[in-house]
């Protein structure tokens, strides 16, 4: 990882996502946030994409604590560890639980100012996945005008 810009975005949403797993997880940090977000995911339990398609209730506490640990274990290897694949596999499981909860958000009919914050760290994630491309990108073309120029 070569890009100051690429270690801050990955320090600071590993850092976020530990943050607010930690609340879904555990009151520790703020018990009246942890409450509020007890309530809020017995409504989004009810809209759960695949309750409908496998006929199964998901019971809130798993769901609110499944996507707390998610987002505890993705943001503590997005923050910490220094492996280029492992950030991205990171990024990519937040990006894609991000994207179930702003559907979640839209099918719970939330507000808007309820899903901005999703569609925010949404569109943060993918902006790392790709500042990571082309950093990656920019590697592999440095690396084949050094073999051009080594091979002349």
């Amino acid at each position: 990882m070569g890009s100051i810009v690429l270690k801050s975005l990955s320090v600071l949403l590993g850092v976020f996502f530990l943050f607010v797993g930690t609340m879904k997880i555990s009151p520790v940090i703020n018990k009246e946030l942890h409450k509020d977000l007890r309530k809020d995911y017995v409504s989004y339990a009810k809209v759960f994409p695949l309750s409908k398609m496998i006929d199964f209730k998901v019971p809130a506490k798993w769901y609110r604590r499944t996507v707390g640990a998610i987002e505890v274990f993705s943001g503590a290897c997005l923050a910490f560890i220094p492996i280029r694949n492992v950030k991205n596999g990171a990024n990519i499981t937040l990006l894609l639980s991000h994207i179930l909860a702003v559907y979640t958000h839209w099918a719970a009919k939330d507000k808007f100012d309820r899903m901005a914050p999703s569609l925010v760290f949404l569109f943060m994630l993918a902006g790392r996945l790709v500042i990571d491309y082309q950093i990656k990108r920019k590697e592999r073309l440095e690396s084949a005008e050094a073999k051009t120029l080594k091979q002349e």
